[in-house]
């Protein structure tokens, strides 16, 4: 053998050698990278959960830590370990993997804990609302006389609308500082049926416990559907930097009337109800986001309507007639057709609308007691010794109030303060079939009744609960 023959054969001996050695090194390098993983499926197939569940704890990286424990609940759920999946789907940092996780719980476990009967609200929208920051909000009456020609009357919010108007920016560190102090309250411990001045609830963490309960096949606890008691909104905090928004409030114990509204134990007053966040929130973030219902006369009562009110025109109403005028109204008007757009018409909170529109035009006609300060329509017509209208149909309806909403500048704290309701008014002209006209125009009197029951909500509510639950809502 020659020289350079043997010199070629020890070359690719070397060279065979340092491929081999490269490549066991390569082969090492991945199972050692697999190795943990490798051996977290293995405590899994196991059944050895806790020991699986510490070994996906330990993961530096947030998603895989969500992904590790995603099926550690899983398959906790699998054994139908129901409170140990729950716990393990807690830990889970990311809320869209907690979601995801949720599912999978839910129907791995169906059948351990499945309640039978039960139906679960969607609450993807809320969960997308936490995702992302808010935009600027304000409460702005929507439209005007005339300009919201296709609804008849009642009931009528429009966030679109709302959310382009200019709020008024608070000057000063009061409201930066109690959202700065709500960063660190929120966590409440004790009894949340207490009487508290200020309670703030965290929509995330709102959002995690009830995904934890429809996980495990349950409903919200009463301290859910009541939101912690909470008798109404006066504060609302953005964190964009968590992802977490902060309701506050006064809040209180709560009980069931005799009515099945959930009120304050001490003052009757409507509390807030998860229900009604829920439906609004998916709607005001929806497609569509217009919401709010109308009672609608019918045509061909309408044509009848218009010849009572020609015959009753030609003389004014003396104060012993009104009882009687109010019957033959309410005879040709007959029976109204109700309208829910927007929103399930099966929801509380649909209830709410028709119910506080209905009870509203009662008090305008004088069929219903007001309060101090707000006299019906027929009352001043017949103050005044005026007769209504042959041509005339009158509207009110309800919307949001402009003058209620302050921010900072950062447009992450804001405070509703004041009457958030509003009621405007039409009159409508009538022709001879019973086709309604509108004229973007209001009569004195009944301009003056909305501007009264405005200028009054807040007492009307105090004496009817329909009206704090609809300012609620």
């Amino acid at each position: 053998m020659s020289h350079a023959t043997l010199v070629r054969r020890c070359a690719n001996l070397l060279f065979l050698s340092a491929t081999v050695a490269v490549l066991l090194a390569t082969t090492n390098l991945v199972q050692a990278q697999d190795a943990p993983e490798q051996r977290f499926n293995e405590h899994l197939q196991a059944g050895e959960f806790g020991v699986a569940q510490r070994m996906a704890r330990q993961a530096t990286e947030p998603a895989a830590r969500d992904r590790l424990l995603a099926q550690v609940a899983a398959a906790q759920a699998r054994a139908g370990a129901r409170r140990a999946a729950l716990g393990s789907l807690a830990d889970l940092s990311d809320e869209s993997a907690r979601a995801a996780a949720a599912q999978q719980v839910r129907s791995a476990g169906a059948t351990p804990f499945a309640r039978g009967g039960a139906a679960m609200a969607d609450f993807e929208p809320l969960i997308e609302l936490l995702q992302t920051t808010v935009a600027p909000d304000s409460w702005d009456a929507v439209g005007g006389p005339g300009a919201i020609a296709e609804f008849a009357g009642g009931v009528m919010v429009d966030p679109n609308g709302l959310m382009k108007r200019t709020t008024i920016v608070a000057t000063g560190l009061p409201l930066a500082d109690l959202r700065e102090a709500a960063r660190h309250e929120t966590a409440e411990t004790g009894d949340v049926r207490r009487r508290s001045p200020l309670r703030k609830v965290s929509l995330t963490r709102l959002e995690k416990q009830l995904q934890l309960k429809w996980a495990a096949g349950e409903s919200a606890d009463d301290e859910m559907r009541a939101l912690a008691g909470l008798r109404r909104v006066r504060y609302v905090f953005v964190y964009p930097e968590t992802g977490d928004i902060v309701l506050a409030g006064p809040a209180g114990d709560w009980r069931e009337d005799h009515e099945g509204r959930l009120v304050g134990a001490d003052d009757g007053q409507p509390v807030l109800q998860l229900d009604d966040l829920l439906v609004t929130l998916r709607h005001a973030y929806g497609r569509q986001p217009k919401f709010g219902c109308s009672i609608e006369p019918r045509v061909a009562n309408l044509a009848r309507t218009k010849s009572f009110l020609e015959t009753s025109a030609s003389k004014p109403l003396r104060p012993g007639q009104r009882d009687q005028w109010l019957e033959q109204l309410r005879d040709n008007l007959g029976q109204q057709d109700i309208e829910v757009f927007g929103i399930d018409p099966r929801t509380h909170a649909a209830r709410v609308l028709v119910e506080a529109d209905y009870r509203m035009k009662l008090v305008g006609m004088g069929l219903e007691n007001g309060t101090l300060g707000v006299a019906s329509y027929l009352d001043m017509l017949i103050d005044a010794g005026k007769t209504p209208s042959d041509m005339s149909m009158l509207r009110w309806w309800f919307t949001l109030n402009q003058a209620s909403l302050t921010t900072t500048q950062q447009r992450d704290a804001y405070s509703l303060s004041g009457s958030v309701v509003r009621v405007l008014s039409e009159n409508e002209l009538l022709d001879n079939l019973g086709q309604r006209t509108h004229t973007g125009k209001s009569d004195e009197f009944a301009s003056r009744f909305a501007r009264g029951f405005t200028a009054e909500f807040e007492k009307l509510a105090a004496k009817y609960t329909v009206y704090a639950e609809l300012r609620n809502v």
